[in-house]
């Protein structure tokens, strides 16, 4: 990405689940005339509010958000959809005279908006049943194995029990003659989203750093559990009596625990431990996301999420970046 070519300026803030990115980029809001473009799959589903930790009424009136609440959980919402809704809000935010800031941690929804999504072969029926099959019979995690063989850096990135995502990335590999995903993606063009971009991650550097994030996922996942996590699943149950597991919304991490806790698959406890495992998990794929990131393009700048003075850090960063304008 050309970071010297004279196009209007975006932020991008991205960073692992539990990192601050919501209280960061507020605290970027009181210094630049910001909009904040969400970057999260699951907070474009209206209703999910406590697992989701949605910013709250009085945080999304103190600098306008976009990708919130734009859908019930029972459709679905696509990193295509997402490249080309951010696309536009960033034209629309630029020409108002602000400066779009996107936030979030759906790192394939970034890599959508700046390579854009590869023309690839549909789905191949006989091929899924196959690989459905398969799974009955020895489970998802034999397929991911399978997988990290094939396309070690996309298995990287996924949960061994992320059946879709697992599912299609086998599927995809068979159909193009065993290329890695990454190598498909690399023959298409980036849309133009006519902006140059200061791209900061939040880092998790060493071994303390990680621990101290697994504290902060461990403590935000008691307060949503205290918040009525499970609650909060029940009623949408309620509301949208044709919700199932199989929609994207309820396949969000701690969702998916709280689904198959309503259904009897595990007590209280068993909840907690299989939700925080998941988002430990999601907070790992998150960060190899941003190594891979670092790998393809240039011009990241990287802030360890455990600094005292990191507002001030970030925004004189963003200062700097708009002066070589």
């Amino acid at each position: 990405m050309n970071q010297s070519s004279p196009l209007p300026a975006a932020f991008v803030l991205l960073g692992p689940t539990a990192s601050g990115k919501t209280a960061l980029a507020l605290a970027l809001a009181r210094q630049f005339a910001v909009e904040i473009i969400s970057v999260d799959s699951a907070l474009v589903y209206r209703g999910m509010n406590i697992g989701t930790a949605k910013p709250t009424v009085e945080e999304r009136a103190a600098c306008p958000h976009h990708l919130i609440d734009i859908l019930p959980p029972t459709q679905a919402y696509t990193a295509a959809r997402f490249a080309e809704d951010a696309t536009r809000l960033m034209r629309e935010i630029t020409a108002r005279g602000r400066v779009p800031l996107l936030v979030g941690g759906t790192m394939l929804y970034f890599r959508t908006l700046v390579e854009g999504m590869a023309q690839l072969q549909g789905a191949d029926a006989q091929l899924r049943a196959a690989l459905d099959e398969e799974a009955r019979a020895h489970g998802w995690p034999h397929l991911h194995q399978r997988l990290a063989r094939l396309d070690p850096q996309t298995a990287a990135r996924l949960d061994p029990h992320d059946a879709q995502r697992i599912q299609r990335a086998l599927e995809l590999i068979a159909l193009h003659d065993g290329q890695p995903l990454a190598a498909l993606h690399a023959r298409h063009q980036p849309p133009a989203h006519g902006h140059r971009l200061c791209l900061m991650a939040l880092d998790v550097p060493d071994m303390a750093a990680r621990a101290l994030l697994h504290q902060r996922i461990e403590a935000r996942l008691q307060a949503m559990f205290r918040a009525g996590l499970v609650e909060e699943v029940r009623a949408l149950r309620q509301a949208y009596p044709q919700l199932s597991i199989e929609h994207l919304a309820m396949r969000c991490v701690g969702y998916r625990q709280a689904w198959a806790h309503l259904q009897g698959e595990c007590d209280e406890a068993e909840l907690f431990a299989r939700a925080l495992a998941a988002t430990r998990q999601l907070a790992k794929r998150q960060l190899t996301w941003q190594r891979q990131f670092r790998e393809r393009w240039a011009g990241w700048t990287g802030f360890d999420f455990r600094r005292d003075d990191l507002p001030t850090a970030l925004a004189a960063h963003a200062a700097r970046f708009l002066e070589t304008a």
